[in-house]
């Protein structure tokens, strides 16, 4: 096949989630459709290098043992010079330029701050490359969950009580912050305001525990939420952009069993950690599924999300509670969002497919 599909793999990071964006990105080397996409493997160092990366899928195999990550091997990616050209370069180690060739789109599998967050979508916006997902507005907002329950409280979507502590406001005043929480109902959240994969996330049984949970969360934000505990049954959709101009549509749900786990935290999503058990299709009725979708699409489009999402939901005796939107969620092949998506009936490699035609169609005139 002569005409293949340049995909530009982007992945590692800055983040605590670094490991977690490897691990996607070797569930999608694994499964891309080679017969119609060329992979240009690109990998974001710790440090924030863009390195040409081994096309090799068993290389970002997620172990609890080891973590994959993007090392340093000397090489460095080179962006187009303008909007005008869609080519990548290579330098290597040795100081030699090689041309990669042109970029038809970027899949921007990146978790967490300097990179889910808007900042690489600014990047490939101003050097005009299409690419997979949300736009610069969209990520920031998902990303930050403060901005996220704000917009959705307007939009009339209920969300879980919450209060937003700055690092200054902690540290000048911990018995204001106190105070300011003591209303919202044991047990509470503590979660940085960006960052995802459940990192810097304690949860406190009593107000004696907050600061403890305050210096786990300012570890990874100078922002950080307190949010009321909600009792329900936590179940989850992904969500799709629709084709020229169609609704978003949503997949089945999928839900978090607690089987002895205090909460789904980082351990239980990707390292298999007892006390969690994930069930796809969750059990609900079907007013109860439609009712779901339905928020998940107004969720979606209350951002001005694009591409793909995964809505998290508390299903409460009172009706249903949004607790996040994540822009690029955890898209390994064990993760909710391609299993929400399987058992609706799209495949691991039609789900790739999907995504990578939705970033390309705004471009399917204009080239």
């Amino acid at each position: 096949m002569a005409d293949k599909t340049v995909v530009a793999l982007l992945f590692g990071g800055r983040s605590s989630e670094h490991s977690i964006s490897c691990a996607t990105a070797g569930g999608v080397l694994r499964a891309i459709d080679r017969s119609r996409y060329e992979v240009i493997p690109v990998g974001i160092t710790h440090d924030g290098a863009f390195v040409l990366e081994d096309d090799d899928a068993t290389k970002f195999t997620l172990d609890p043992a080891h973590l994959p990550e993007v090392h340093d091997n000397g090489t460095r990616v080179h962006w187009p010079e303008s909007a005008v050209s869609r080519e990548l370069t290579v330098v290597d180690a040795q100081g030699a330029v090689r041309l990669l060739g042109a970029v038809d789109v970027v899949f921007p599998i990146l978790h967490g701050p300097y990179g889910e967050d808007g900042t690489i979508q600014g990047l490939l916006d101003l050097v005009g490359l299409p690419y997979v997902g949300a736009g610069v507005l969209a990520s920031a907002l998902g990303m930050d969950k403060h901005f996220t329950k704000t917009v959705l409280s307007q939009a009339g979507i209920a969300v879980a009580p919450w209060h937003t502590v700055t690092a200054r406001e902690w540290a000048s005043s911990p018995s204001s912050v106190a105070d300011l929480v003591g209303s919202l109902a044991l047990p509470v959240f503590v979660k940085p305001a960006r960052a995802g994969s459940s990192v810097g996330v304690s949860k406190v049984k009593e107000w004696g525990e907050l600061a403890a949970a305050m210096t786990v969360a300012f570890a990874e934000d100078d922002r950080v939420l307190i949010e009321e505990g909600i009792v329900g049954r936590e179940v989850e959709c992904g969500v799709l952009q629709g084709r020229s101009g169609a609704s978003a549509r949503a997949s089945v749900a999928g839900e978090i069993v607690m089987t002895g786990r205090e909460f789904y935290d980082f351990d239980a999503k990707y390292l298999d950690a007892p006390g969690i058990e994930l069930v796809c299709p969750a059990d609900l009725t079907a007013a109860e599924l439609a009712e779901m979708q339905s928020l998940a699409v107004r969720a979606f489009a209350a951002i001005g999300c694009e591409g793909l999402a995964r809505v998290d939901f508390f299903l409460t005796p009172g009706g249903f509670v949004i607790n996040e939107i994540n822009t690029m969620p955890g898209f390994t092949p064990i993760s909710m969002f391609p299993k929400c998506w399987i058992a609706t009936g799209l495949s691991y490699p039609e789900i790739i497919d999907e995504l990578i035609a939705l970033a390309l169609e705004p471009y399917a005139f204009a080239r």
